[in-house]
């Protein structure tokens, strides 16, 4: 049996990733963004997927010079 996938809704993706809504919606809008489910109307998020996105901006700093 395999582990169950927790879907987020826009506003628990939104607090996980501390940015707006509507952010979310735009970035959705110009496809950007972390990657998400259309399940009919609805819209969900991964916490897999947001992780991934908010890897993918991370920035490193330091590493000497």
């Amino acid at each position: 049996m395999s582990p169950s996938i927790f879907l987020y809704d826009e506003r628990e993706a939104a607090k996980i990733i501390s940015c707006s809504v509507a952010l979310l919606r735009k970035w959705r809008l110009f496809d950007q963004g972390p990657s998400y489910c259309k399940i009919g109307r609805l819209v969900r998020y991964r916490l897999d997927d947001l992780n991934a996105f908010l890897d993918q901006h991370r920035v490193q700093t330091g590493g000497g010079r």
